[in-house]
């Protein structure tokens, strides 16, 4: 994946954008599933977060052309 994003002036790369985004969803998401007690039922919490990150991010990415995002 080549490119970049230009915000005001400073270029950032592409995957460290989309990883930002990924993270503020998948803390969004690990909140939700703290409140509603979803963590109940699984035996390792911080595997569950990882692999919650990883489903996000590559959701990010796939449907960032969808939203005009990617180069």
């Amino acid at each position: 994946m080549n490119g970049e994003f230009a915000i005001h002036g400073v270029f950032l790369p592409t995957l460290l954008v989309f990883g930002v985004i990924a993270s503020v969803c998948t803390l969004l998401l690990m909140r939700l599933a703290d409140r509603v007690g979803l963590y109940r039922f699984v035996a390792y919490r911080a595997l569950v977060d990882l692999a919650l990150y990883v489903i996000v991010f590559g959701a990010v990415a796939f449907l960032a052309p969808h939203f005009g995002f990617a180069p």
